[in-house]
Formats: structure tokens, sequence, C-alpha cells
């Protein structure tokens, strides 16, 4: 009987790409898996012709070879063409769930040595030190490499390793569990694939050993609340001849109790007595780089209004622009007045309300209030 088409048995056109061919593979295996279909020899026939298809078609070179000369290019005794290929059950499973499942179990082919593990550390700063950049002093746990053996695991500073028994150096173990192949890292060697022949006394052979790290930490100026900082190679050490891992450094600004961020700008909220307001003048408020500001307020300022300081504000990363600060103005009633202040706000109302053109908003708003209170009667 004729074999299927590939292509037709994994039901993807003939220029799909290998996600799709990985996609259309997973959907079907999982869908005629014998685990989920016990008993039923036409799933288990179909599962061995897609696991088949996609073998043949997730490799390039033999791909290319099915695309030239179709089925008869694996075919037992076939010796020309592309070296007549030899697929069975019994070769396809391991190879199969390797390549379906392997990176969800950590396994990245080959016998590489670990990568360090990435650190994340807090720090805290004033909002002066995140408009002006400082340097911040951090005390690090972390793995670092062995004095000992310097990094290298062995008592005689030698490197020297033997491939390990228990994996035979893949770093890996396998165990079948009904019709699946667990792998998991190998206990001996702990996914080294090797064993030192005279293992360090103080690392026991690790290469690292555990140390609190002290590390100075330049944050730039205009960094906001948040930010993370990474630091290449500065996390923990990696096993023998491995790269070390990266240190991730998360910026919190504390709150300041003038100054408030908006992007690179800054908002400063200052409260006026009501005469400031009133009469205008001239009033010095901080500026977040240590220095004064003078600002001049003009006669009958209100609750709310703006005054802008250009370029007063946070430097934008990579720029050189730079944001600005806006004072914005609260005025605030009197309390516990003294009886002269009763006495001169007292004569202050009554001329007041001789002459309602000092407060437009006031006089137009009762206005309004007795003009809807006689509409309501009439």
């Amino acid at each position: 009987m004729a074999k299927q088409d590939y292509y037709a048995t994994l039901g993807v056109a003939r220029d799909a790409d290998s996600e799709d061919l990985k996609k259309a593979y997973r959907k079907l295996a999982m869908q005629f898996h014998p685990d989920r279909n016990p008993g039923n020899k036409d799933a288990e026939a179909r599962f061995k012709d897609v696991s088949e298809a996609y073998e043949i078609l997730k490799d390039d070179q033999k791909r290319a070879a099915y695309d030239r000369y179709g089925h008869a290019a694996f075919e037992q005794g076939n010796g020309g063409g592309p070296g007549g290929f030899d697929f069975s059950a019994s070769g396809d499973l391991g190879g199969i769930f390797d390549q379906m499942f392997g990176e969800f179990m950590g396994r990245r082919g080959g016998n590489r040595p670990r990568t360090g593990a990435d650190i994340r550390q807090a720090a805290e700063i004033d909002l002066t030190d995140a408009y002006a950049g400082v340097k911040v002093n951090l005390r690090v746990p972390t793995r670092v490499s062995c004095d000992a053996c310097t990094g290298t695991g062995s008592e005689d500073k030698a490197h020297t390793a033997d491939t390990c028994q228990t994996c035979q150096g893949a770093g890996k173990v396998r165990a079948q569990q009904g019709f699946f192949l667990i792998e998991r890292t190998c206990p001996t060697c702990g996914g080294q694939g090797r064993v030192i022949r005279n293992p360090c006394r103080i690392c026991r052979g690790a290469g690292t050993v555990q140390r609190e790290r002290s590390l100075q930490v330049a944050i730039p100026p205009g960094v906001e609340d948040g930010t993370r900082i990474r630091l290449q190679g500065e996390g923990e050490a990696g096993g023998a001849g491995a790269q070390p891992g990266d240190l991730y450094v998360h910026v919190a600004i504390r709150p300041h109790e003038f100054f408030q961020r908006e992007g690179a700008n800054i908002l400063m909220r200052v409260p006026l007595r009501m005469t400031q307001a009133a009469l205008g003048g001239d009033v010095e408020v901080p500026v977040v780089d240590g220095t004064k500001a003078k600002v001049k307020i003009p006669p009958g300022t209100q609750t709310g209004d703006q005054f802008r300081l250009r370029s007063k504000g946070f430097s934008v990363l990579r720029s050189a622009a730079r944001g600005d600060m806006f004072i914005q103005v609260a005025v605030e009633t009197p309390q516990n007045l003294t009886a002269r202040q009763r006495e001169l706000l007292e004569l202050f109302e009554t001329e007041a309300e001789k002459d309602t053109k000092g407060s437009p908003e006031n006089e137009g708003f009762f206005a309004r209030v007795r003009d809807f209170f006689e509409g309501g009667r009439a």
C-alpha cells in the first residue's frame, strides 16, 4: 500500500515553515496518542504515521531529500541519494519526544556548563539623587568563584574531571513511565556530565561559594521610579568554566516633602496667605538642584494658578532635553484670628460689599442664584 504524502499526513502546505510543522505535529500527536486512545489500533497507526512524517520534515536535509525523491529516499537498501535513512518505531519515540518536550524539561542540547543565576536587588534613593545621579553601595548575597580552587572545582586546580558514569556524560537521565520517557537532571553530576576527580574541600567541586559582595552601582541622572538597571556579569558565578549571571538593580525613589515628579517635570504646591495672593509680591521657593528661585506672584492670584520655571525639572535619559518646574498656588484662608485681624477683615468686608468689582466670580455666582430663586417663584 502506497504511503500518504508526508505533508498531507500533517495537514500542512509544502512551503510550511518549521513552526507550522511543529504546531501541526503537536496537535496530531496529542490527538492520536496511544495513551489517549487505549486499544485503538487505527489511532496507534495514525500516531506512527504522524511521527514519521514529522521526523523527516523537521530535518532540513531529510526534507530536501524527500522533496526530491519522495518516499524512495528513505527505503531500506537505497544506498544512493541521501543515504538510505532507516526509520523505525523503536528509534522514533525517544527522538520525537526529545524534540517535542525537551525544551520544557530544561534540555538545551549538549553538555554546556551552567551559567550563573541572575540576581535582583533593590536600591532606594532620594528624589534629589534621582535628579543629579548617585553612586549606591550595595551588599549583594551571591555565589562567587572559589578562591581555593580558582573556580575549577578541583583541589589540585587542574580542572581534571571524568565522564559521569550515571548519565554517561549527557547530564540527564531518563526513566520510562508507561509510554513516556521522562528526562531529569543527573543527580550524580548535577547536569554537568562530568565528575571532578579530586573535589575542592572548600566548594566541594562546585567551583563557587556563597558570599556577600560589596558593589557600587552608578544611578544615572533622570532615572525614574521602577527603572531596572542591568549589570552584565555581576550576578552569581557559574560552575567551572561557565559565565556568571547578571545583576538587575530595581530603583525605588522615596517621596519628597516638597517636590512631586511627573515624567521630566516637577510640581510643587505653594500655600499663600490671602493677602499675599490679593496684593501680589515675590516668594522664594526651593529648587530640586539645591538652589533657590524667586517667583513673582501677580495681584489677584487664585488657588490653582500655576507658574512655570523653565528647565528646572529632570533631565530626560539619553537626551539633552530637560523638564520644567511648576509652582501651583493654594490660597489659604486665615484661621484663629486675633481681635485686631478680625476688626480689619470686617472693615474690609464692609468695603467689599460696597464695590463687588474685586470679586467678580463671587458676585456673578450669587447674582445667578438670585435670578434662579426669583424665576422659581414666578
